[in-house]
């Protein structure tokens, strides 16, 4: 046993222990017995786009909310491809306000068994931590939405309004994706006055205690091109100077070197204005001084240079992600091409980023095309009500916790519900150490202590909505 891991888990753990003198606020111990089991079930079935079923997982949890006697009508798994089908559960409530939108996706990215220490695919405990493809990214918080309305449900809880909940195919990979699907051919099922996404945000793990809760009211624009050159070819024994893998990884290298220009927005000012508090020295002021409108240009090239997470937040990316060329061992290249991944600040304008693509690759001869057009993605405003409530029930389970708004460099469904004119609002309660994210990567991990802490907090916002 690595004894490293164990004090760190130990650390991690007693940092989201409760103020001495309080009861623990965990749920109660059959509900976290629930809440394990969902989890689990949820992370055995694998979803992965390849070889995995959404449909399969979505129909485990269908049967549980029936057998919990939710009304068949309540309970839909829907969708067009037979492998990539959506549950939605409706949790009926009074009538007295609009309903809410509880959102996840129950798709995730690949996971090889050879690349981990555990089984990706089933739900390992070890060290304080839950091990699994899933957990983090965002099973872990679906799971949880999942375990709230079936305890509401048996207590006979009634809320103001209806509870949807959408469990989605498709967020990983955009293919058939579950939200569009809905929003296309059932918009019915989902139409809310705002969503709740669990996929992000949350409390932040910043030097070994909860620092801040950020509840992401905006994201950045996902867009992809690629950068293609072509060439006659040719047999390789006769090279020429114009390869067209040579003049692709040229424009490459000058690409490299582009830095769009830094910019705060209201999410970000917000975020860095609250961070602030947590951190001390020439860092903190830096903070203070890209929270402040206008930002100040020296104190935002010095916080974007501290951190990629902070170049992030303060400008748009663009990065090659994916390269191919040639056809043959033997052969001149006819083809070489790189796919450029960007993430747009939301208020900046694409055609400006075709520009500047084109104008750093610096070749005339160079194919650069959009993938697919980029989706709008206009931030959600503050709905101070709900802030006030997550505040609340943070400072219950936490103490003290400012709840920040904040901007995802990421993306996720939540870009389409916003483009549909449907708010969105993505947190969920799963404390996680922001130097320890392993989303998409080698051993996924949450803390146990936090999964199950999550199950109150989803518990205690919901009845508080």
């Amino acid at each position: 046993m690595n004894r490293n891991l164990v004090l760190s888990a130990l650390i991690a753990t007693a940092a989201l222990l409760p103020p001495a003198g309080r009861a623990a606020d965990s749920a109660p111990q059959a509900d976290r017995a629930l809440g394990r089991e969902l989890l689990a079930e949820l992370i055995a079935v694998d979803t992965t786009s390849e070889h995995g079923s959404t449909t399969l997982a979505a129909e485990k949890l269908a049967r549980r909310f029936l057998d919990a006697g939710f009304a068949p009508a309540d309970v839909q798994v829907v969708g067009d491809d037979p492998r990539r089908r959506n549950l939605v559960v409706r949790l009926r409530g009074r009538g007295e306000r609009e309903p809410i939108l509880l959102l996840a996706h129950l798709d995730v990215v690949e996971a090889r068994r050879a690349d981990w220490h555990v089984d990706p695919f089933a739900l390992t405990e070890r060290d304080g931590y839950f091990y699994g493809r899933g957990t983090m990214d965002i099973k872990g918080a679906g799971a949880g939405l999942v375990h709230t309305l079936l305890r509401l449900h048996r207590e006979g809880f009634a809320p103001e309004g209806d509870c949807i909940l959408a469990l989605t195919a498709g967020e990983e990979d955009g293919v058939a994706n579950g939200v569009q699907w809905l929003l296309a051919h059932r918009p019915e099922l989902i139409r809310s006055a705002y969503s709740i996404n669990v996929d992000g945000g949350g409390p932040e793990i910043r030097g070994g205690k909860p620092a801040v809760l950020s509840v992401e009211t905006a994201e950045k624009i996902f867009l992809s091109y690629t950068l293609t050159v072509h060439n006659p070819g040719g047999h390789s024994s006769l090279p020429t100077a114009d390869n067209a893998i040579y003049r692709l990884a040229k424009g490459l290298d000058r690409l490299a070197s582009l830095q769009f220009p830094l910019r705060a927005n209201a999410a970000t000012r917000g975020y860095y204005a609250t961070l602030a508090k947590d951190y001390s020295g020439a860092l903190a002021a830096d903070m203070r001084a890209v929270a402040r409108e206008p930002s100040d240009p020296a104190a935002m090239a010095r916080l974007a240079a501290s951190s990629a997470y902070n170049n992030a937040q303060l400008r748009t990316t663009c990065v090659p992600t994916l390269l191919q060329g040639g056809h043959a061992e033997n052969a001149l290249p006819q083809i070489a091409r790189a796919t450029i991944n960007c993430r747009l600040l939301p208020d900046e304008d694409p055609g400006r980023v075709d520009a500047a693509l084109r104008q750093a690759v610096a070749d005339s001869g160079a194919e650069i095309a959009r993938v697919a057009p980029p989706q709008p993605s206009p931030p959600s405003p503050v709905d101070e009500a709900l802030f006030s409530r997550i505040a609340k029930v943070a400072q219950e389970l936490w103490g003290p916790i400012p709840v920040t708004p904040y901007m995802s460099a990421g993306a996720s469904d939540s870009v389409f519900l916003r483009a549909a004119g449907m708010p969105s609002y993505v947190f969920n309660g799963i404390a996680y150490d922001v130097d320890d994210d392993r989303s998409h990567g080698q051993d996924e991990r949450i803390l146990v202590d936090a999964y199950y802490r999550s199950l109150e907090f989803d518990y205690r916002l919901l009845k508080n909505l």
